[in-house]
């Protein structure tokens, strides 16, 4: 059992950093680490919600995240269509979207016991579905300048804006997690389910919650991919799903929940986004990296994944 993967975490960044500048001089460099640091804030963000799930308890994964990244992406793209005047109006559709499947996956989990990993598979495929018959995987929309200017540009201090975003969101979280009532309800049910039941916790309102919140962080990320790429395709968020979860599990998340936190994912964020780099440097293809993520979460899990037993 790795009892610390935070600091295993920040270790590893360390010595793949120093390898990635050994394989390719100027590969540590700041503008190289800023480049990672914007890559790991879009999957950073997504993990965000991932992590809410996953901590909530009963195996709860969110398979749906791809999908709602993709959607918002599109729908943003679409929205303001290259112009800054409609970014306000994208963002209120892209969450209120978000927040709407967050919504049918909570109440399907909880209200009709359908299996998290069932259900949020299931809307997955809905969404991709829905996406291809809408765009048949042509690119759609267009970034307004303001918005790739915020992701990809120096917004404060010389770091761009989404990195910001990224912070606050690792604010928000904190206080989420450990000082509000919310925070020690996700806890609770995550620990015990039965237990937080019996103490008075409403259990399925809680678990809706967090569903919802998932989603709204992943079509918060599929604004700020949109900014990136300046256009989506049907298929842009298809990375986010298994990615986000190894991040949570390789900030040291168990996949059995009541304990972890934000940090550690946000340190895992940036570590696998530094070994896709790393990958990439060394020229092995897509299919090749989809097995190393595979193997690092089927790795992670034996190590530190699962704790020692399932909670109920």
């Amino acid at each position: 059992m790795i009892r610390k993967p935070l600091l295993v975490a920040l270790i590893l960044i360390i010595l793949l950093l120093g390898a990635g500048e050994a394989l390719s001089p100027g590969f540590a460099s700041m503008q190289q680490i800023l480049r990672l640091l914007i890559v790991a804030a879009l999957l950073g963000v997504v993990a965000a919600g991932q992590n809410l799930v996953i901590l909530g308890g009963r195996e709860g994964i969110d398979l749906s995240v791809g999908g709602v990244v993709s959607l918002a992406a599109i729908l943003a793209g679409n929205v303001m269509d290259g112009n800054n005047a409609n970014i306000i109006a994208a963002i209120a559709v892209c969450l209120a979207a978000g927040g709407l499947v967050g919504l049918f996956n909570g109440v399907g989990i909880t209200i009709f016991g359908i299996p998290p990993l069932v259900m949020t598979l299931g809307m997955l495929g809905v969404l991709q579905g829905l996406l291809v018959v809408i765009r048949q995987g042509i690119p759609s929309g267009l970034a307004a300048p303001a918005l790739a200017n915020f992701v990809s540009k120096p917004f404060l201090l010389g770091l761009p804006g989404v990195i910001w975003l990224w912070i606050g969101v690792g604010l928000l979280m904190a206080f989420l997690l450990r000082r509000t009532t919310l925070g020690y309800r996700i806890y609770a049910i995550g620990s015990n389910e039965n237990a937080a039941f019996m103490a008075g916790t409403p259990v399925k309102t809680v678990r809706i919650m967090l569903f919802v919140l998932s989603s709204m962080f992943s079509a918060l990320a599929g604004l700020c991919i949109l900014g990136y790429a300046g256009t989506s395709f049907a298929n842009v968020g298809d990375s986010y799903m298994l990615s986000s979860i190894i991040a949570v599990v390789l900030g040291g998340t168990p996949l059995s929940g009541g304990k972890g936190g934000y940090t550690g994912t946000m340190a895992g964020a940036f570590l696998l986004v530094l070994m896709q780099s790393i990958l990439t440097t060394l020229s092995i293809g897509e299919a090749g990296r989809q097995i190393i993520y595979g193997i690092t979460l089927l790795v992670l899990l034996l190590f530190y994944g699962r704790s020692k037993a399932l909670r109920g």
